[in-house]
């Protein structure tokens, strides 16, 4: 790229997504000058170590001055602190982006507090593992990976196209959608999922301890899936659930419902409805295959 996006980016909480987009701004030269905030001391450390940020700082409002870009990339509760620190010190013209994986709370707590001038472009990079912190980042992690955009009705064109380029120079396959559609859609394709397997592997854990220890010895790959993903960040899902509840729980329903049908053909020994579902859904996972999102 011959001309960078950004002349200054701020990455507010420089963990697995934030450290991945900041190599991802290093490595394609689409920001001039890199910024990063966290609040502990410690992850700025690793974050000079890595070379990841030409400065580092604990407070949001002094990374967001002069800054063009500013991306959240923190816990969901923490929006609305932030967005009353930073608002004072954002300049006009700046837009201001994040990386939630619920975005009508994204619109709710950072759009009254952003000051005229300022351009707001939520997006959710769909991407990530179980790890988390700047030393577990890599900018491949986005590549062949869906980005949704949820730009606002009458929002700036040029903030929008910015933003949108940006996650396509990190490889990424970007679309836009209606926010509250963005949050049903991620409720049962990736909400309900970790909340299941959180429940599954809860379960294990509360098993007496020798079938537990049992269990852990012979994990099969299902089980080992499952650990996987409760092993995500507990603060950042318990967040999720939070602020996407009326959608999680929608699902959640639409699950207990569908479990309970389950569970009848298995006690009246019903093998042609548990065949015909383990058909339909041996079909997903090969469009899912066939979609390169495996």
């Amino acid at each position: 790229m011959s001309q960078p996006l950004f002349d200054r980016a701020a990455l507010i909480g420089i963990g697995l997504v934030g450290s991945s987009l900041a190599r991802v701004l290093r490595q394609g030269g689409l920001a001039r000058e890199i910024v990063a905030c966290a609040r502990r001391p410690a992850t700025l450390d690793t974050v000079t170590r890595l070379g990841l940020a030409d400065h580092v700082t604990v407070d949001p409002a002094e990374a967001a001055a002069g800054a063009d870009l500013v991306v959240l990339s923190t816990p969901l509760s923490a929006y609305a602190e932030i967005g009353r620190r930073i608002a004072p010190a954002l300049k006009p013209g700046a837009v201001v982006s994040d990386v939630g994986s619920v975005k009508a709370a994204a619109i709710r707590d950072l759009a009254p507090l952003l000051p005229p001038g300022v351009h707001l472009v939520p997006a959710h990079p769909v991407a990530g593992t179980e790890h988390s912190g700047p030393e577990n980042g890599f900018a491949e992690m986005f590549a062949d990976r869906w980005c949704i955009l949820t730009p606002l009705p009458g929002g700036d064109a040029g903030a929008l196209d910015r933003v949108t380029r940006m996650w396509q120079s990190a490889g990424m396959r970007v679309v836009t959608m209606d926010a509250e559609h963005h949050d049903m859609v991620l409720a049962i394709t990736s909400h309900l999922p970790h909340l299941i397997a959180y429940t599954i592997v809860g379960t294990a854990t509360d098993l007496e301890e020798m079938l537990k220890s049992e269990v852990i010895k012979f994990s099969a790959g299902g089980f080992r899936d499952f650990t996987r993903i409760a092993a995500s960040d507990p603060v950042m899902w318990r967040d999720i659930f939070l602020a996407n509840r009326e959608a999680v729980l929608e699902m959640l329903q639409r699950f207990t419902e569908d479990l309970t049908a389950l569970q009848r053909a298995i006690r009246w020994g019903e093998g042609d409805k548990l065949q015909d579902l383990f058909t339909r859904t041996r079909t997903i996972r090969r469009s899912i295959i066939e979609a390169k999102q495996a």
